[in-house]
Parts: structure tokens; sequence; C-alpha cells
């Protein structure tokens, strides 16, 4: 039997609870942010090995691909919002702890590692419930907007303002950047308190108290029998590694090939993020124009720009709009797959979702850019940049064959005020697994 927690009754309740969550991931991100720069700074202050210091960036992102399966369990089965206060506890605690050591003597890189594994998993945890929050407790209209907001706040306070803040903080000392740390996340905490209405406990299925190894399959499955989710995943993907290969041989290019400062070549790496703020603010707006279709295959443009340009010219301010661009679509992207995602999958499984997406997504990165480094050695930078525009317009077939405008229409055509769960499994006569037009009977 299946139970679900009430969802929010109004757009008074919808746009309190869109308001904490932003407030929740402008905190968090803020304070995530800082911490990249932070932790790393700290054990360039130990050692001078390259290779110590890049294990402490290493660890930070290490849980999200060995724990975030089972992490999207957990997230399936305890109440969420529960979990955001456990995950910032714990990140104070670990702050804190950092800080007592610091302040009693100086602190080993083996302390370092250990707080920095710890604040993975804790921002592991804190991301996928976040996902799986968002259907819950804001209605149907509000969802989009929300992503689009939720997406802006990621990319100002990961790209920008986290840095800053970071490189300040550790300017002003190592007590000063792990207690402003802690204290962010305490008042990220402190916004949870605006949520309203009782859906933070995810909906119960008959597999709910099934083994983890087998809740971790039935997730995997899930996203990969539904040919929207299964395509919307793999061309992030794709794209996510696209990313990781321009952010990898772009210093390489701009410095050595373009000939570009190092401050020219941090404005030309800015452009990627305004490209993602800007996205961000429009993508509503342009879906109401033109489709979320054409507005998610002007992703795959962009990308394919991105990629493609630094080998066709040597034109900063072109290989410049190209990233602009590659971030812009990025953001369009990112928004209408998360939110296809809150109309197609039900809440008993959103956390599973999240996690196998979230796993597929950032292993990509740095995979793209270990394989951008080894076709680099053999090509050169610029021509093995220019490879990646082949998977990106392989996507381009499959695209159009599954986001017809039809299937679009039929994803976005449920009700307004349907229930937020749907069954996990194939609907009846759907061999293809694709959930079925009509919305469930409300129960």
């Amino acid at each position: 039997m299946r139970t679900s927690a009430r969802a929010p009754s109004g757009r008074g309740e919808g746009a309190r609870n869109s308001l904490a969550i932003l407030a929740f991931t402008a905190v968090t991100n803020l304070a995530d942010g800082a911490l990249k720069i932070t932790l790393p700074l700290l054990g360039a202050g130990l050692t001078s090995s390259p290779l110590a210091v890049a294990t402490l960036s290493a660890v930070l992102m290490l849980p999200t691909l060995l724990l975030s399966l089972h992490i999207g369990v957990l997230v399936d089965r305890y109440d969420r919002r529960a979990l955001l206060w456990l995950s910032n506890a714990a990140r104070v605690a670990s702050l804190g702890t950092l800080l007592v050591c610091a302040l009693a003597g100086p602190v080993g890189l083996p302390a370092l590692y250990g707080i920095g594994f710890v604040l993975g998993v804790a921002d592991v945890v804190a991301a996928t419930a976040v996902s799986a929050l968002v259907p819950a407790v804001i209605p149907k209209s509000g969802w989009e907007r929300t992503n689009a907001w939720v997406a802006g706040t990621e990319t100002v306070a990961q790209e920008f303002c986290g840095p800053v803040v970071g490189g300040l903080l550790v300017a002003a000392g190592t007590s000063a950047a792990l207690g402003a740390g802690a204290g962010a996340y305490v008042l990220a905490s402190l916004t949870l308190l605006l949520l309203v209405g009782g859906a933070g406990r995810p909906a119960r299925s008959g597999t709910a108290t099934a083994g983890v190894t087998r809740q971790i399959v039935e997730g995997v499955t899930f996203l990969w029998r539904r040919p929207a989710l299964r395509l919307t995943s793999v061309a992030l993907t794709v794209l996510c590694a696209c990313w990781g290969a321009w952010l990898a041989l772009m210093p390489l290019i701009a410095t050595h090939q373009l000939g570009l400062a190092p401050q020219e070549y941090g404005m030309l790496l800015s452009a990627l993020g305004v490209g993602g703020l800007a996205g961000a603010a429009a993508v509503t707006p342009l879906n109401r124009l033109f489709g979320r279709r054409r507005v998610m295959f002007a992703d795959l443009v962009g990308t394919f720009a991105m990629v493609v340009l630094p080998l066709l010219t040597a034109e900063p301010w072109l290989i410049a709009a190209a990233a602009f661009a590659g971030g812009f679509g990025g953001v369009l992207w990112s928004v209408n797959a998360r939110t296809i995602g809150q109309y197609l999958v039900p809440d008993e499984m959103r956390g599973r979702y999240s996690a196998t997406a979230r796993v597929l997504t950032f292993g990509a990165i740095p995979v793209g850019a270990a394989l951008a480094g080894a076709l680099g050695e053999l090509l050169g930078p610029r021509a093995a940049l220019g490879l990646f525009a082949v998977p990106v317009a392989l996507l381009v077939a499959p695209f159009l064959r599954t986001l017809t405008a039809g299937e679009l229409a039929r994803i976005f055509a449920q009700p307004k005020d349907a229930p937020r769960s749907r069954p996990a499994g194939p609907a009846a006569g759907d061999p293809a697994g694709t959930p079925a037009a009509a919305p469930p009977k409300p129960r």
C-alpha cells in the first residue's frame, strides 16, 4: 500500500516553500563554493605537494561517485526535511571540529581529508533531498520557476560569490574561514523553518522495505525504461563530458595558443557562468515563446559551438561567445530536464532518480577531462576539444525522435492538482515503460 503526505494546498504555501528552498540553496551553495577554495588553500599552507593538495578537491567530489546511489535510497525512505537538517548538522560539526583542532595546533592533511569527505557526503545528501523535495512542497505550476531560480542561485553562489568569499576568508585567517562556513550552514538550517505543509516524508511503495541493492537497481531501471528520462540523462552526461573537456583544455588553449594573460583567461572562463545566469533568467519566457523542445535543442547547438569554435578560430571574443552559449544552453537543458523528471517520476522514486542522474552527470565531468587530456597529447588541445562536437552531433537524431512536440505535450498535460505519487512500474500495456498519459485517480 502506498501512502502520501499532503501536498501544498495553495499558492501561498507554494510561494513560501519556494522561498525557503531558494534561501537554503543560496546559503549552502555559497558556503560550499567558499569551502572548495578554502580547504585546498589550507592544504597548500601545509604542503607543496601538488598531489596532496589536488587530493583535497578530489575528496570533496568522491562521495558523489561512491555513495550517491545509496543516498538516493535513503532519501526515498526517510523524511527529506529531516535529512536536510542532519546534513547541515554534520557540516557544522565537521567544521567545528576542524576549528577546534586548528586552535589547538597545526591541522594535518589527514584531518582535512576526513573533514572533506564528510562535507562531500553531506553535500550529496542535501542536493538529493532538495531535488526530491521541490515537487513535494511546491505546486506543479511553480516547478519550472523554482528550478530556474535554483539553477541561477547555484551558478551565482558556486561560480562567482563562493570562490571570492573563500579566498577572502582564508586571507582573514583559518578560524574566520571555518567559523564563517559553520555559521552559514546554521543559517541555512534556519531557513528550513519557513517550509510549511506535510510533504517532507516520501510516499511509501511496496518495495520501500526491500534491500538497498534492490532499490538501487529499481531506480536505475526506472530511469532507463522511460525514453524521455533516458534521453535527458544520457544527453546531460554527454554535455557534462564536454564541459569537463573544455575546462581541462581551455587553460592550455588560452595561454599557449591564444596568448591570453591570466586575467583575460579569467574573463573568458567567466563567460560560462554569466551564460548560466542568463539562461536561468530566460528559460521560462523562452519556453513560453518557443516551446521546450526548441529551447532544449538550443543547448545542443550551444555546446556544439563551445567545443568546436576553438578549433576553427583563434579570436578570443568568439570563443568567449561560444562559452556563453554553452553556459546559457546548459541551464536551459538542466531546468527543463529537471522539470520533465518531476512530472514523470513518482514521489517514492525521486531520490533514486535524482541520485542516478547525479552519478551519470557528475561522473562524466572527470571522464571528459581525462579523455580530453589523452586526446590532447595525441592531437593537440584544439583538435582534441573539437572532437567532442561529434557526440553532441550524434544526440540530435535521438533528441528529435524521442522528445517530440506531442510527447512533451503529453508529459505536461497532467492536471495541476494531480497526485504527487504514481506507480513506479511500467503502465499496463506499455512495454517501453513510458508512464501512461492519463493521471491516476485521486486517492
